[in-house]
């Protein structure tokens, strides 16, 4: 699990710049920073949501993780299948990718 991209989840939430569920991430996928997907139970709603971030340009990251992981990992009480993170600069993501690795 990487560090840098727990901190990253908790001040998102913190200082409310975290979008989550699916469907909230593809309709703010232009706005985004980093979209990251927790391994999908729902495979189609999950390539929908990796290729509206794509199309927006904006980086996508598999989570190694199940949305319940995923959601503890943000500080949330609820399963987290798709997020997407506002306001983050570049080599901050391009850091978070490349741990994650």
């Amino acid at each position: 699990m990487s560090k840098l991209l727990a901190k990253t989840l908790k001040d998102a939430v913190r200082e409310k710049r975290l979008v989550t569920g699916a469907r909230q991430v593809m309709n703010t996928a232009g706005d985004s920073s980093l979209v990251v997907l927790s391994d999908p139970n729902n495979v189609a709603l999950s390539h929908k949501t990796s290729e509206s971030a794509e199309k927006a340009k904006v980086p996508v990251m598999r989570y190694g993780g199940t949305s319940v992981a995923l959601g503890k990992l943000c500080g949330l009480q609820f399963r987290v299948s798709a997020l997407a993170i506002m306001g983050v600069d570049d080599s901050m993501v391009q850091s978070i990718i490349k741990e994650n690795e």
